[in-house]
């Protein structure tokens, strides 16, 4: 019994951690999750970095956009305004950087 203590939370943060193929829907009707991309970091929830490669898309914050609405894992509408959204990005320039500054919204793209 003792073992399963012991893979317990590396199976939990397996299921947890994984990044995201990201359709960019026209229409708010479309998206399962609108988005809002900050000017600054401290502004954010998730700091994202666009991969090229859907294989790439492998840690939270790793985003690679899909051709088609079929193959993604969220649906995704940019707002106008911080208002409006329900997660608000932080586009990074490197892929280490990527990854949640507010756990809270965690949530959203499980």
């Amino acid at each position: 019994m003792k073992p399963i203590y012991f893979l317990l939370p590396l199976l939990i943060s397996a299921s947890v951690a994984h990044g995201q193929k990201v359709f960019k829907t026209e229409y708010e009707s479309q998206a399962d999750l609108k988005v809002y991309v900050v000017e600054y970091e401290s502004q954010c929830d998730l700091k994202v970095f666009f991969v090229e490669y859907e294989s790439q898309a492998r840690e939270d914050g790793l985003w690679h956009f899909v051709e088609y609405e079929s193959q993604a894992d969220k649906k995704v509408f940019f707002v106008e305004y911080e208002s409006q959204a329900d997660l608000k990005i932080y586009i990074v320039k490197y892929e280490s950087q990527a990854g949640w500054r507010n756990a809270d919204t965690q949530h959203l793209l499980l």
